[in-house]
This record gives structure tokens, C-alpha cells and sequence, in this order.
């Protein structure tokens, strides 16, 4: 039964998490966006929020680009770290041994182990609470097209998806999880 409660809920989990990379100069960081949404379909438009504190907030700021970049299972840990560690203190990239691909049209790096990645161009930055929600048009696409099947779903043989629980646990969706799938109506 549902009570009352003064205390903050925050149930916006299990979910993907986003590995954000940015670059402002010679400077450049990664790190993990558990807030952040498709909010446009057409034009393609991106959001994510990250506290002004944080290292990648400036870069994002002061370069107007990021990538928003999709790891499987297999990279839960880079994903951990990522989101546990300031790029003002470690070079993540060399203590993690990420390999990059350039982007087309930003110069933030792709992550070359994402399934997906979305460069984006800022379109907007506004402040809600503690964090600033940062919206992008995304300007190029990647996909790892091996790892998915003919309509667009993931090959669950191929790619395992790492769901953040929150508490640094992960649910990982693969091809021994439960698919429901429901008939949709003609209308």
C-alpha cells in the first residue's frame, strides 16, 4: 500500500546510463549521465543533466559539443568509473584505456566500444535544481550495426545492456532476460 511520505523518492531507476564525452581544447573528460532523454524525434534533439561542478559541465559549456555515447555490459565497470571519478583529478581515458573514434562533426571523441553514439551541438542550457539540463541536436549517428537485428532491436546474443539499479548495481538485460511483447492495434 502506497504512504505518504516527506522524505524525497527517487525512482527513476533501473535504467540505461549515458556516457557523456566532451572536449574544450586539450582538455577532454568522459563521464556517466544517468539523467538523460531523447526529448525530439525530428528535429533529432538530446538531453542530459550534469552539475555545474562537474569537470565536463565546463568543457560542454565552453565547447557548445558533446557525444553522448551507449556502452554494453561487458563496459559496466568503465561505466562505474566514469561516473565515480572526477576528469579534474584522472585522465579517465588513459587510466580506463579507451579507445576513441573521431567524430564528423564535433570534437568531443566517440567512444569505439558504444553501440550508439549521438554527437550533439548545444542548443540550450538551463538550470533546474542542482543540475543544468543541457540539450543537444544531435548531428551524427553511429550504430554497431552487428549488434542489432533487421528492425532495430537489439540482438540479444550480441549485446548485453547494462540497466543501473542504483547503489553501483546493474541489471543486466540480455537474451536470458523475460521479453513480454504486446499486439499493438490497428487504430
Amino acid at each position: 500500500m502506497l504512504k505518504k511520505t516527506e522524505k524525497i523518492v527517487m525512482h527513476s531507476y533501473p535504467g540505461m546510463v549515458a556516457i557523456v564525452t566532451a572536449k574544450l581544447g586539450s582538455e577532454r573528460n568522459v563521464m556517466a549521465a544517468g539523467w538523460h532523454s531523447y526529448i525530439s524525434y525530428e528535429p533529432a534533439i538530446y538531453g542530459v543533466a550534469i552539475a555545474e561542478e562537474r569537470f565536463t559541465h565546463r568543457l560542454v559549456k565552453g565547447s557548445g559539443e558533446f557525444v553522448i555515447n551507449f556502452l554494453p555490459a561487458e563496459m559496466a565497470e568503465v561505466i562505474q568509473f566514469s561516473g565515480t571519478e572526477s576528469g579534474s583529478a584522472v585522465d579517465k581515458f588513459q587510466e580506463l584505456n579507451l579507445k576513441t573514434l573521431e567524430a564528423e562533426t564535433v570534437g568531443a571523441p566517440v567512444l569505439k566500444d558504444a553501440y550508439v553514439a549521438y554527437e550533439c551541438k548545444v542548443m540550450d542550457f538551463n538550470r533546474y535544481g542542482d543540475h543544468d539540463w543541457i540539450v543537444g541536436k544531435i548531428s551524427m549517428f553511429h550504430k554497431d550495426m552487428d549488434r542489432f537485428q533487421g528492425n532495430g532491436l537489439p540482438d540479444w546474443d550480441k549485446l548485453h545492456i547494462p540497466l543501473y539499479l542504483g547503489r553501483s548495481q546493474y541489471l543486466i538485460a540480455d537474451n536470458n532476460s523475460r521479453i513480454v511483447t504486446h499486439r499493438i492495434e490497428n487504430q
